[in-house]
């Protein structure tokens, strides 16, 4: 018999999170919007317990005070996403990469493509961080909880990476443009 799965539901400044895990590790983090949002399974069991300490860190996070998270994680994917979703978090905390860029540190530069389907497919969003990544042309594409959310996450961490008070400190959450499309700040 398998180990039960838990959820908590959390709220945070991009809206409210769904986090699941085993009890021992964090699997999946829920975003409130965008193309795959998870959805709880009749069958986990809803509980808060096993997640004070990713609550407390993503508090941390979303206030500017973690730039790193230290939690048991067991992400299920392919050995391929696995080494896609290690190299994310590798990415420092204010920074951001490319598709390109990332498919080269794992070994992989034609592999373009599949690190970009791999990243999308990540299921603990803002833990594993794949916000961070962007397009060769240093546009914003593609993320799951949509393009609007991907631009705050970055501009929480540019904030989070400036000295306090700095003048060119823009909003948390800007808005996007009618098409959907670029949103950086």
């Amino acid at each position: 018999m398998s180990s039960p799965t838990y959820c908590a539901r959390m709220p945070s400044p991009i809206g409210p999170l769904l986090l699941v895990g085993t009890g021992d590790a964090l699997t999946g983090v829920g975003l409130p919007s965008g193309r795959d949002g998870l959805q709880p399974n009749p069958a986990w069991i809803e509980t808060l317990t096993p997640f004070k300490e990713a609550v407390r860190q993503l508090e941390a996070y979303f206030a500017g005070a973690l730039r790193q998270f230290d939690l048991p994680l067991a992400p299920e994917g392919t050995p391929f996403q696995l080494r896609v979703w290690r190299a994310l978090r590798d990415i420092p905390y204010g920074e951001t990469t490319s598709y390109g860029e990332l498919a080269r540190r794992i070994g992989k530069p034609a592999a373009v493509r599949a690190v970009g389907a791999a990243n999308g497919q990540n299921p603990l969003a803002i833990v594993i961080p794949c916000h961070r990544v962007i397009g060769s042309n240093g546009r914003l594409v593609g993320y799951g909880g949509g393009l609007p959310m991907k631009a705050a996450l970055l501009e929480l961490e540019r904030r989070g990476t400036r000295p306090e008070g700095d003048p060119r400190q823009a909003l948390l959450f800007p808005a996007a443009d009618p098409g959907g499309r670029d949103v950086r700040p």
